[in-house]
This record gives C-alpha cells, sequence and structure tokens, in this order.
C-alpha cells in the first residue's frame, strides 16, 4: 500500500526550515560576528548560543534548517559560503562536507577531548553529543517482548500501517547509510522497499512519530531517544502512553553524534575555534544532559539518569566515518517515494 505522510507540525524548529537566516540576541553592537549553520532545533540549542554570546561577547547569526538541507546548501555553495561553523544533526552530514574538502581541521588539543568512535578520525569534525536510535512503541497496546529486537522485522505484515518515522530527518536517513554499511546494499534496498509497502506513517520529525505513538495512532515509531526523555520530562513520565525499547547491535540502534566542522573560510578564526571549543566544555555537555537528554561525550560528565551505557549500544561494526554516503541513502529513500 502507499505510504501514508502526516505533515503534523510538532517542535518548534519547523518553522524555520524555510532557511531564514536568524540572529541571536547581540552582546553589542559593534561585536565580532560569528555564522553558524544549525541543523538542530532552534528550541534546543538556542538557549546555549545564547549563553555563549553573553559569555564571549561574540554576536553569532545562526541559520537553521534541517541538517540535510544545510548540507546540501554548503556543498553547492563551496568555498563562497558565509557559514564559519556547521552544527549538524548527525555525522554523516559532517563527513560528506569532509569529502568535499570543504572543513578546516579541528585543533588536536581540542578534538582529544572527544574519545575515539565518537568524532572524526581525522579531525574534519568534532562529536559534540550522542543519540540513540530507538523503537518507541505504545505501551497500551503492546509489551515490551512484542516489540521487534530488530527493524528488520518491521516489514512484517503485522506491522502494516503501524510504524512511524520521518524519512527526510537526518538522524533517519544516518539509519538508511548504517544499514546499506552493516548488512549490504541489498538488504538495505529490500528493507526500504518493504517499508514503503507496508503503509508507514511518514511524519516530518522524530517528535511527530513519538506523537502518533503516544497517542495510540502508531504502534510503533523510529526515533532518537532524547525525544521521549524531552516530554517524559514536561508531562511525567509515567504519563508516557509510549515506552522505549533499545536495539543493541542492531542497524537500528545504532548511536549517532551531533557534532560541529569548521569551514575552510573560518580555519584560523579566533571565534569559530572559542564556539567549538564552547560545545564541548563541560558547561555545555551538561546542558545537553540536563535540557535535551542526550549523552555528553565529554568524559567525566555523567549521562541522563534512566539511559543504558553508551557503550553498550556501540556496533562493532560501524565506524561514524562510514555513515558519508548520505546521499546514496537519501537516493535509496527517493526511489521508493519516502522522500
Amino acid at each position: 500500500m502507499r505510504a501514508r505522510r502526516r505533515i503534523v507540525l510538532a517542535g518548534a524548529g519547523l518553522a524555520a526550515a524555510a532557511l531564514a537566516l536568524t540572529g541571536c540576541t547581540a552582546p553589542a553592537d559593534d561585536a565580532e560576528t560569528l555564522t553558524v549553520y544549525v541543523g538542530r532545533d532552534e528550541g534546543l540549542v538556542g538557549p546555549l548560543i545564547e549563553q555563549f554570546e553573553e559569555e564571549t561577547g561574540i554576536r553569532v547569526e545562526a541559520r537553521y534548517a534541517a541538517t540535510p538541507e544545510l548540507t546540501a546548501l554548503l556543498l553547492e555553495e563551496g568555498d563562497r559560503s558565509p557559514a564559519e561553523v556547521f552544527l549538524s544533526q548527525d555525522a554523516g552530514a559532517l563527513g560528506a562536507l569532509a569529502d568535499a574538502g570543504l572543513v578546516a581541521e579541528i585543533p588536536a588539543e581540542l578534538a582529544d577531548q572527544i574519545p575515539d568512535g565518537f568524532t572524526s578520525q581525522d579531525d574534519s569534525w568534532i562529536g559534540v553529543t550522542g543519540r540513540a536510535r530507538v523503537i518507541a512503541y505504545d505501551g497500551e497496546q503492546l509489551a515490551e517482548d512484542e516489540v521487534p529486537d530488530t527493524v528488520d522485522d518491521l516489514t512484517g505484515e503485522e506491522w502494516s500501517g503501524e510504524v512511524a518515522f520521518a524519512p527526510g530527518n537526518a538522524s533517519f536517513q544516518s539509519f538508511i547509510t548504517a544499514l546499506r554499511v552493516l548488512e549490504g546494499e541489498e538488504a538495505a534496498a529490500a528493507w526500504v522497499g518493504g517499508m514503503a509497502a507496508n503503509d508507514p506513517e511518514l511524519t516530518e520529525n522524530n517528535l511527530a512519530s513519538l506523537d502518533l505513538v503516544n497517542t495510540g495512532q502508531a504502534q510503533l515509531g523510529l526515533i532518537n531517544h532524547y525525544y521521549w526523555f524531552r516530554q517524559a520530562a514536561e508531562v511525567g513520565a509515567e504519563n508516557m502512553r509510549a515506552q522505549l525499547k533499545f536495539l543493541p547491535g542492531d542497524p537500528g540502534g545504532i548511536v549517532n553524534v551531533t557534532g560541529a566542522a569548521i569551514l575552510n573560510g573560518a580555519a584560523d578564526d579566533d571565534a569559530a575555534r572559542a564556539f567549538v571549543e564552547f560545545l564541548v566544555s563541560e558547561e555545555a555537555q551538561r546542558y545537553f544532559v540536563e535540557e535535551t537528554f542526550e549523552y555528553p561525550l565529554l568524559p567525566g560528565v555523567d549521562a541522563p539518569e534512566g539511559l543504558p551505557a553508551i557503550d553498550t549500544l556501540l556496533n562493532p561494526g560501524l565506524d561514524l566515518s562510514d555513515l558519508d554516503s548520505v546521499g546514496e541513502s537519501q537516493q535509496l529513500l527517493a526511489d521508493d517515494g519516502l522522500i
């Protein structure tokens, strides 16, 4: 059956998809200005950027949009881009920019703060936070042991019309890339085709997918873990109809990272370096733990309560540098009409 696309306007960042350039409150009229392309929701990272401005006196002009859109824009702009830093929702987009030769090397003393496995191998970008892919399930209709342990099972007839996901989301596209890497091109193409034929609920973002599960309109949703934790913090975990199942070792349960890259034109820019350094500081890492419920990547900062240890979720067959072929994953999704 044909996929149903739910245009659910959930989350504060959707209005930013028009790629509007938004400047944060300036510390001073004559302050130094830093242009940052931000592939994350303004509601999540806007307060942190304002904090950086207040502490440094540097004015940040932030351009908010979805990570895939900004990646395409940066590739089109090339070295003509006004962007000095790119804050990405996932590693694959950063890898694609590095492959195109558009990013400068992160200084070693900064790059070395983040452990191997959660950042680039060649210092072309730096990991900022970790997020696990999970299955959100309707706790009123399903027990945890009734939820598949692998996304491979989701193409089965019993899940027809019951799985929600956001195919245009960068994290979902990175999952597809991981599927291609771990199970091969043919298996990945078969999974995408099987899902497209299984009448999925297509949404605009992770939060919209979670909302469908939380209201009983879908039994399962493929999301990043922290969306559930943010909502649970607002309404109380006991009031969440949706529950989470982690998938350690499965392509559908990969741990991806948000990350930052300095663009070539800002290779020697002190403000760009200061911003990236701030993102991996203890102060910013604690913000991500307390406000967005993501895994911190800076050693010594504890993860949010209730999350499994991040190293228990790692897939030994996957390196984040392998996620740079996101363009092929987008084409795969397009071939089956999912984007």
